[in-house]
């Protein structure tokens, strides 16, 4: 299995697209067919290092991830978040 790790950072000016964001990212377990997982967490801590959103996506393969990176669905949202985030933190491992 394959793990990817997101977490965004918004602008301040878009935090309250946090929630319409989250619920964009797990659509996206219906409409793309490699992701086999999906879990979205908006944070509620106040710690400076925090970040706003968090996502873990499983897949049964590396080339499950390549083909979620390239999903026109994905892009779409990928498009939306790079307009409304200022940060992001990203990991990809194998279990």
């Amino acid at each position: 299995m394959v793990k990817h790790i997101v977490m965004i950072r918004f602008k301040e000016e878009y935090k309250s697209k946090v929630v319409e964001m989250k619920l964009e990212i797990e659509d996206l377990l219906h409409t793309v067919p490699s992701l086999k997982e999906m879990e979205v967490g908006i944070n509620f801590n106040d710690r400076p290092s925090g970040y706003d959103l968090v996502l873990t996506a499983g897949f049964d393969e590396i080339e499950g991830l390549n083909s979620y990176r390239i999903h026109p669905d994905h892009m779409t949202v990928l498009e939306k978040l790079k307009e409304f985030a200022n940060e992001w933190a990203a990991v990809d491992y194998l279990l």
